[in-house]
């Protein structure tokens, strides 16, 4: 499934980059050459935030253990209720490799 608004040809060799990843160590070698460090910070908050939020941690629970603001929150519980399911599949997928 491709996303009308993300549908490009760049984006495409993006994601098709990082498929290409075979370990977390190649993630940190390309991610950090991809990324500034807070950006990098700034996803994998929202990803802790979702599985949190998925747990049924309260704002003030996930605030206080990640530092993330009540926006960031408020923004990954609407993905979780109303985007793509992306969050849920990634995490699943998570849980179930450990």
């Amino acid at each position: 499934m491709q996303l009308k608004k993300l549908n490009d040809k760049a984006v495409d060799q993006l994601f098709e980059a990082i498929l290409t990843l075979k370990s977390v160590e190649e993630c940190y070698i390309f991610f950090d050459d991809l990324c500034t460090v807070n950006e990098i910070q700034s996803l994998s908050q929202r990803l802790e935030v979702a599985r949190m939020l998925g747990k049924g941690s309260t704002y003030n629970q996930i605030e206080a253990e990640t530092g993330a603001s009540t926006a960031t929150i408020s923004r990954v519980k609407r993905c979780l209720n109303y985007g793509n399911d992306g969050y849920k599949m990634a995490l699943e997928r998570i849980e179930n490799n450990v």
